[in-house]
């Protein structure tokens, strides 16, 4: 099995310096699909399985390789992760670079495309409409992933609503994972546009929970629908 090194970080860091060998994919061009409304499908909504295919295929990456993702501590490599396990590549671990020590260059490595097979996985994300229906179903535990002060709904600095889905719990994607949170039936987990929240789904199938399924469009979807309600304040 051959080792791909990914640098998940923004084009700006990618060009100021990256760990030798590592192909870049871009956070916002191509672990996200764009989009001019984000009612549908978040602030990063996810790409088709073709897109992430051709995307994953061109930086080399194929069946038979391990991927080992970076980023800055801001998800992006957790979303690469995620997105690698949603087309049925389990081979992929991550880390921070912030705790990187070694040389940096600038060059762009020469890189062999290759074939990669997408397997889409129909049973990792959860939609609003079945969110709605089960708001009051005590079998499903919602976490959010974004920072206390957003999840109580004092501010909100990148969507038009401040608030949380109601019911959810707060699991902030920079502090230890709760660990009675393995003790529930169903798990689901939301941040604001789904690119945290696939941190706290990694935490959560480390420590043997891989049914926990991800929002993919959360609250930045979500409180752009009227009919959707908002939770604000202490539970």
């Amino acid at each position: 099995m051959k080792l791909v090194l990914a640098d998940c970080r923004s084009g700006l860091r990618w060009d100021g310096g990256h760990i030798p060998g590592a192909v870049h994919l871009d956070p916002e061009t191509q672990l996200s699909a764009p989009t001019d409304d984000p009612s549908v499908g978040g602030r990063h909504p996810l790409p088709s399985p073709e897109a992430l295919a051709a995307t994953f295929g061109a930086a080399g990456i194929g069946d038979d390789t391990f991927v080992l993702a970076y980023d800055v501590g801001d998800g992006y490599a957790a979303r690469c992760w995620w997105l690698l396990r949603h087309l049925g590549h389990d081979a992929c671990g991550t880390f921070d670079a912030r705790s990187y020590l070694g040389p940096l260059v600038r060059d762009v490595p020469v890189v062999q495309p290759t074939t990669f097979t997408p397997r889409p996985r129909v049973d990792d994300t959860i939609e609003a409409d079945e969110l709605r229906e089960r708001l009051a179903d005590p079998t499903l535990v919602l976490v959010d992933a974004r920072a206390p002060e957003r999840w109580r709904g004092d501010v909100e600095p990148l969507d038009p609503v401040a608030g949380r889905i109601p019911g959810a719990r707060n699991a902030f994607f920079q502090e230890p994972l709760p660990m009675d949170l393995l003790e529930a039936p169903e798990l689901a987990v939301y941040c604001g546009s789904g690119i945290t929240a696939a941190v706290v789904v990694q935490q959560l199938v480390f420590f043997g929970r891989p049914g926990a399924r991800l929002y993919p469009g959360s609250f930045s979807e979500w409180c752009r629908n009227p009919s959707n309600p908002i939770e604000r304040g202490n539970p």
